[in-house]
């Protein structure tokens, strides 16, 4: 392995570095971001960092020459092999070491992997963060030393956490769990038989190939065997876990999906008597729904950009009690450390059910009803998506339209609102409609898609 020149720059994203294997990301190129992250961090004053990876066939093979490049720039690594995200976040705080790299692609298809990086105690790489990161490494201008490696492991300290995190009632509650044959695969049941329920594990054997389905619990279409299962079993309630273990979709006990937006407002319908702050969370992707049932119980909301990164972060700097992001990513920091788990918010959701009668689609009772598409995603280059979300502003400006830019341009009005904004993880535009009526929706959604497609054109 050596030092490379040849780094696609695209790699580089919003929240982490993540391309396709062998393409983008090999040996080489892992092994130069190892000794660019090993000197850098040693500008925020760290001389130590956490690595671990994922279960991708890649993993092993990259997480090897990263650490290779970190321990040859002259930077320790405490070392975790194969671990969950949320177990990677966990041991950062056990051992109070802020920087460090998690090798994986989350949810991504099984030829991408990916580094999420963290320098200090900002947590998670983001934004300009990175591009000064991209700027360092292309200079090639890296320390040379001997950095030593030390293997670390938090799997018990991480179950026990959950053990004194979450109390469950009498009533014993039927889950389908799925796993998606991701890395979560390696921790699930040790987890879950610690408490009170019956669990049926479906996908439960580690395969990188994703045999089964998309390991993405928040598209719908990924879902159907954990459906299935539901039914089958009469269960109470599915749970379905993404590649890298740090995100939650849900099936209620009709096979019906539970977006992440109504799984929000049942954990604060159920917490927001019990915390101090009342205020929530939620990003521009999410429904009015949780605006509305915040307003109505008393709390008040921030709408902020998508992106674990930014979400987490934000929940943290205004000292929440909660918040999430509709692709799945929710942080509690009420009796948790603020970190997303897709493991603690399933328990979290059977803990609610295990304290009442009622069951899971009864627990969205009552929430005001709209119309909304899903996320729509147009594909667009790279070199071109930021100017087309560009010009949609600027079409929303001579319209007079209310606007929020926190993140591309979300645009209200009195019955529904539009989402366009451009991806951080991919060469795509995302969009998302919702409105009081489904012909308000069409038209809404006609409006911005055609003004998309209209200026997606390179010149």
């Amino acid at each position: 392995m050596k030092i490379t020149a040849d780094i696609n720059k695209y790699i580089f994203r919003g929240y982490d570095i993540r391309g396709k294997y062998p393409i983008d990301l090999n040996e080489d190129v892992a092994y130069t971001i190892g000794r660019s992250y090993g000197t850098y961090v040693k500008k925020f004053n760290q001389s130590r960092c956490v690595v671990g990876h994922d279960n991708r066939y890649s993993s092993p093979e990259l997480t090897k020459a990263l650490v290779t490049g970190i321990l040859d720039a002259g930077t320790d690594v405490v070392y975790l092999d194969l671990v969950t995200t949320p177990m990677y976040y966990y041991s950062q705080i056990k051992l109070n070491i802020p920087a460090g790299v998690m090798v994986t692609a989350s949810h991504n298809p099984k030829d991408e992997n990916g580094f999420k990086f963290s320098f200090d105690e900002r947590g998670n790489a983001k934004g300009e963060m990175i591009t000064e990161f991209l700027d360092f490494t292309l200079k090639q201008e890296f320390d040379e030393g001997l950095g030593t490696i030390s293997k670390y492991d938090i799997r018990d300290e991480y179950i026990g956490l959950f053990k004194k995190s979450l109390d469950f009632g009498n009533r014993r509650i039927k889950v389908v769990l799925d796993p998606g044959n991701g890395t979560t695969t390696s921790i699930l049941e040790d987890v879950y038989k610690n408490f009170p329920i019956d669990y049926d594990i479906i996908c439960e054997k580690s395969d990188p190939t994703f045999p089964n389905h998309h390991p993405d619990p928040c598209v719908e279409a990924n879902l159907e065997m954990l459906k299935q299962r539901v039914l089958e079993t009469k269960a109470d309630v599915g749970l379905g876990f993404d590649g890298d273990g740090d995100r939650l979709g849900v099936i209620d006990e009709n096979g019906n999906y539970v977006a992440t937006d109504k799984y929000m407002v049942i954990i604060i319908r159920d917490i927001i008597d019990k915390v101090a702050n009342k205020k929530f969370l939620y990003d521009v992707k999410c429904s009015k729904i949780i605006e509305d049932e915040v307003k109505r119980l008393g709390g008040e909301t921030i709408c902020y950009r998508t992106g674990n990164s930014y979400t987490k972060a934000k929940v943290r700097e205004e000292d929440l009690p909660f918040g999430g992001e509709l692709s799945g990513h929710v942080y509690f920091r009420d009796r948790w450390p603020g970190f997303d788990s897709g493991l603690y918010a399933g328990l979290r959701l059977l803990e609610i059910l295990s304290k009442t009668d009622k069951k899971t689609s009864q627990l969205l009772a009552g929430i005001n009803n709209y119309y909304s598409t899903e996320e729509i995603k147009i594909p667009s280059s790279d070199d071109i998506k930021a100017s087309v979300v560009e010009k949609v502003i600027n079409y929303c400006k001579d319209k007079n339209y209310e606007m929020n830019t926190i993140d591309g341009v979300r645009v209200s009005f009195n019955d529904g609102w539009a989402l366009v904004r451009y991806s951080n993880t991919g060469p795509n535009i995302t969009a998302r409609f919702e409105a009081t009526t489904q012909e308000r929706l069409e038209q809404l959604q006609k409006e911005f898609i055609d003004l998309i497609n209209e200026n997606n054109v390179k010149n």
